[in-house]
């Protein structure tokens, strides 16, 4: 946002509407991909979102106006619609029961890597090294890349997928509500956190003895790195139950946003508000990955896209309501007020509404029990 604001003139309410319709693609792209993988399995969605990320990246680092830039975040944006939910399927074809939480935590994390990646990149642009067209060239490449990757490593079923017994209104009863409730507020802050953080940092006079420019750098890196946690987001869940997981993920992601609200000056400060926002992302994602696995055995796919499109939701309305807000309060009502509902979840008395703990029955067939923990 510091870059592309100067670049092109864009306000805050502007970054906000863009990362909005951003998110708005990804929230289309899914239910897109549902239909692909019951039609040609999951390989296919995975390469057309690497060639989606590809060709969204190129016309970013083409863009000669906001408009060229916007449309080439957007479809940039819908690669990860296409991409993320497939591996759910084949996680469930490939793998035995004992494994797939683990992988599934591993392919959500991954994304961490990613971050890490774009905060080396950012911290380059800001210090001068390269131009930040140069990084979105890196990201087309990266994106190729993947596609290759994906061509030889993310298995292709033989055969189509049956819609007996498909019914949408299994996806949305009463036992799915609180998987899309969080999934929904968790959205909307993590959108806010990473469309708006290294600008509030930058606005404030950014960090001691850094460029202006840097400040995403360290807010992204610092979000990967602490992001790998999410790897041990299944035994997480094992060992603390799901309830107290979902608790201190929101409790992190209030946390951070606090802590940007408040002292975004700091370097301490910032990189803990980071890494803990990155935690609490790589976490959560990998807990509606498999949660939604066991919710919805035998649609893990669509059961997953049902889960993110509350989630994309979310990430469509949070940054568009909270940018109205810092217009007229400024960047510490934003990020303050964009906590509450985090806090809310986190110190919610008593159990959770609702809120299943994941175990498997004796025959080896995953059922939900009600979480006893407070």
């Amino acid at each position: 946002m510091p870059q592309f604001a100067d670049e092109f003139g864009l306000s805050v309410a502007d970054g906000g509407h863009i990362a909005s319709i951003a998110f708005s693609a990804f929230m289309v792209a899914l239910p897109i991909t549902a239909i692909f993988v019951f039609r040609l399995g999951p390989r296919t969605p995975v390469i057309l979102a690497c060639l989606m990320a590809c060709a969204g990246s190129v016309l970013v680092a083409t863009a000669s106006n906001a408009t060229m830039l916007t449309a080439g975040i957007v479809i940039a944006g819908s690669s990860a619609g296409l991409c993320w939910t497939p591996f759910n399927d084949a996680a469930r074809h490939s793998l035995t029961e004992d494994r797939r939480n683990t992988a599934l935590s591993i392919i959500a994390t991954g994304t961490a890597t990613g971050v890490v990646i774009a905060g080396v990149l950012s911290l380059f642009t800001g210090m001068g090294a390269i131009h930040w067209r140069h990084a979105w060239w890196a990201f087309a490449g990266i994106a190729l890349l993947a596609a290759i990757v994906a061509w030889f490593g993310t298995p292709k079923l033989e055969q189509r997928q049956s819609m007996k017994g498909f019914a949408l209104s299994h996806f949305y009863g009463r036992k799915a509500w609180p998987l899309h409730t969080l999934a929904l507020v968790f959205g909307a802050t993590n959108a806010v956190f990473i469309t708006f953080a290294a600008k509030r940092i930058a606005d404030t006079g950014g960090l001691p003895s850094l460029v202006s420019d840097g400040a995403s750098a360290v807010v992204f890196i610092s979000y990967g790195i602490l992001g790998l946690v999410g790897v041990a987001a299944g035994r997480l869940v094992d060992r603390f139950g799901l309830s107290g997981v979902l608790r201190v993920i929101f409790a992190a992601a209030a946390l951070s946003m606090v802590l940007i609200a408040f002292a975004p000056n700091d370097w301490i400060t910032v990189i803990t508000a980071s890494a803990f926002h990155g935690a609490a992302l790589m976490v959560v994602s990998a807990v509606i990955s498999f949660w939604s696995l066991r919710l919805f055995p035998g649609w893990s796919t669509t059961g997953f896209t049902a889960a993110l499109m509350a989630l994309a939701i979310g990430s469509l309305i949070g940054p568009t309501l909270v940018s109205g807000i810092a217009e007229k309060m400024g960047g510490q009502a934003m990020f303050a007020i964009a906590a509450v509902p985090s806090v809310v979840i986190a110190l919610w008395p008593g159990r959770l509404p609702a809120l299943p703990t994941i175990r498997s029955s004796p025959a080896g067939d995953c059922d939900l029990a009600t979480a006893s923990d407070r």
